[in-house]
């Protein structure tokens, strides 16, 4: 089976594409930068999803196409609202009427779980736009899909962009954490491997035309995530809390009434949080300059290191 990981040179687009390498798939990746992850079995083409043509090629002979493209960060589309229109609806409608005239068995496509939250700013409508035109895709032509809402990833290969990555490298490098919001703000936290492997999975039969969840599993307040990190670096850490609300991101849960329900999928098997953050310090640590190494101090499950 051949499937096109649209925007598989990012943070959670890589993993699912060598997630699918892993169960036998044949991966392209398709996106704008060379991926820096791609495995020798995985076939390269660079190019923008707001290119028709290009799409149009690249889906040629594919079953499965994933999209992960276009903006990702609720802070950036909160400032940038005619890119994150471009980007993540304009760009959706065009991969969309690609896969259908390739005759793309299902189109897999990363909303999120702010979709139908009152929150999320801009970024909410360009993903609720963007599944809105995924069904209406599914009514009018018959191509099939699974929209995936994804919760508070973390995990290797996350750039500065990602909240948790970011703690993680201010308490290293700077020994202080600022988070913006309360100590109580509630993740439910999925380690990207997981959420990758989870996102393999929904190629089965049972979740064709389905909308599925793919959050953590254990609800964490925002002041023992810090702390656990405090910990793990064993080190002073000052971890100040700003204590003001911020308008695109919720509290406790992204969740308000809707009647579109998606189903939760979770695993029995994943990813411990404190290895999953150990593992991202050693990746941070193994990026510093080598004049700043020498005096930081992890501890890994065996003792200090």
């Amino acid at each position: 089976m051949k499937v096109v990981v649209c925007g598989g040179s990012g943070f959670l687009g890589s993993h699912v594409a060598d997630a699918l390498t892993e169960r036998g798939y044949d991966v392209t990746i398709f996106d704008r930068q060379p991926s820096a992850h791609a495995t020798p079995t995985q076939r390269m083409v660079v190019g923008d999803i707001l290119d028709g043509e290009a799409a149009a090629q690249v889906f040629q002979g594919c079953d499965y196409v994933y999209h992960f493209a276009g903006l990702a960060d609720l802070d950036d589309a909160a400032v940038t609202s005619v890119e994150t229109v471009e980007q993540n609806v304009r760009g959706t409608v065009i991969l969309l009427e690609a896969a259908r005239n390739a005759g793309v068995k299902r189109f897999v496509y990363a909303s999120t779980v702010y979709v139908y939250s009152h929150l999320g700013g801009f970024y909410r409508c360009s993903k609720q736009a963007g599944e809105l035109y995924v069904e209406e895709y599914h009514r009018r032509y018959g191509l099939d899909y699974t929209i995936l809402r994804h919760g508070t990833l973390y995990g290797p290969r996350a750039s500065q962009q990602n909240s948790l990555q970011r703690y993680l490298r201010q308490g290293l490098v700077e020994g202080r954490i600022a988070f913006t919001g309360s100590k109580e703000d509630v993740r439910e936290y999925l380690h990207v491997r997981d959420a990758a492997r989870l996102s393999v999975e929904i190629l089965s039969e049972g979740f064709r035309n389905q909308h599925i969840i793919i959050t953590g599993h254990h609800p964490m307040k925002a002041v023992d995530l810090l702390s656990m990190i405090r910990e793990i670096l064993h080190r002073d850490v000052t971890i100040t809390f700003t204590n003001t609300p911020n308008a695109a991101h919720y509290v406790v849960t992204p969740y308000s009434f809707s009647p579109k329900v998606g189903n939760k999928l979770v695993s029995n098997c994943y990813i411990d949080m404190g290895q999953g953050l150990l593992e991202c310090l050693h990746e941070i640590y193994a990026r510093l300059p080598s004049d700043q190494r020498h005096e930081r101090v992890i501890v890994t499950s065996g003792g200090a290191a």
